[in-house]
């Protein structure tokens, strides 16, 4: 009989062992799959790819590039506003590179239907606030209750710049967004007025000016009837190297080691704050550097940090 009964426990143990073991099985299979669909949809929320919009660019000011003209007066001339460039579709607004924006469900609640292309914008010397929160999964509402659309164009108009004013004035004023705007407009008069205006607003924080040609039309690549105009030039390159400080920047940053798409490798060594130099850009991310001009070997002069360009490289941001 003891044999019989030890039979038995014998089996009834291997049994329960077994079941248990599906048990776990079962249990870290779903643990498994409930992970991986709140990461999936983590990540969509922000990832979330349309095709890129075809999109008007600036050329950059240069006297060659305006010497056609005796004066600035077929040009209107705004403010270059140091934000993120938005492309409202209608229905959502996706950044130049045609990523969604996630923006709070009420941001663009009175937005029209007719496509914008403009600036999300938090006012002069805001631009990493505002890429922070372009960035982020989960906007939170207050933090987009300062968040202005500031409206420089109308993409699927087809009359010329002029008219593309007149119809932005007549949609913001018809509006009944109170984070709609469109970017003043102002008649050009003379490169000498433009350098005294350019020289005005830079000193109150301003980025630069733009020119937009009378007659300019709407199309998807680079025109030479929209300039930007600054006090200097950016670009921006791939951080290659960090190179230890000497001195004061002893046991800091000294310089990164940085490419450019065009394939010129140089140094950069100004423009860090204490904090990034013991914090600097990492290796293989892309920045923004400011430059007065290029030498004969075509290496930029005087190169300066500015900032991380984060957003074509679409780091997430947890809340």
């Amino acid at each position: 009989m003891y044999h019989i009964n030890s039979y038995y426990n014998a089996i009834y143990n291997v049994i329960h062992h077994k079941v248990n073991n599906l048990k776990k099985t079962r249990y870290l299979t779903l643990k498994i799959t409930v992970f991986l669909m709140l990461t999936i949809t983590a990540i969509s929320s922000y990832s979330q790819k349309y095709n890129k919009p075809p999109l008007l660019s600036a050329s950059t000011y240069q006297p060659l590039l305006v010497n056609e003209y005796q004066d600035l007066k077929d040009f209107w001339v705004s403010e270059k506003l140091d934000g993120i460039r938005g492309h409202w579709t209608g229905k959502i607004l996706l950044t130049k590179n045609g990523h969604k924006i996630n923006v709070p469900k009420d941001f663009t609640e009175h937005w029209p239907t007719t496509p914008l292309d403009g600036e999300l914008w938090l006012g002069r010397n805001n631009f990493n606030r505002i890429s922070s929160l372009v960035r982020r999964n989960h906007p939170i509402n207050n933090s987009w209750l300062d968040v202005r659309f500031m409206i420089f164009d109308l993409p699927h108009h087809r009359g010329d710049f002029t008219g593309r004013i007149k119809s932005m004035k007549a949609l913001v004023a018809s509006s009944l967004a109170d984070n709609l705007f469109m970017i003043e407009q102002t008649k050009g008069t003379t490169h000498k007025a433009l350098q005294r205006q350019l020289d005005d607003l830079v000193a109150e924080g301003a980025e630069g000016l733009m020119l937009h040609h009378k007659t300019s039309l709407y199309f998807n690549g680079r025109s030479t009837k929209l300039i930007k105009v600054k006090k200097y030039y950016d670009a921006e390159a791939l951080v290659l190297k960090h190179i230890q400080g000497s001195g004061r920047n002893t046991q800091k940053l000294g310089s990164i080691l940085v490419r450019t798409i065009d394939g010129i490798t140089f140094k950069i060594g100004t423009g860090f704050s204490d904090k990034q130099r013991m914090s600097p850009p990492p290796i293989g991310s892309i920045i923004t550097f400011k430059y007065y001009g290029k030498t004969v070997n075509n290496i930029p002069r005087f190169a300066s940090f500015m900032r991380i360009r984060k957003l074509p490289q679409l780091t997430t941001v947890q809340k």
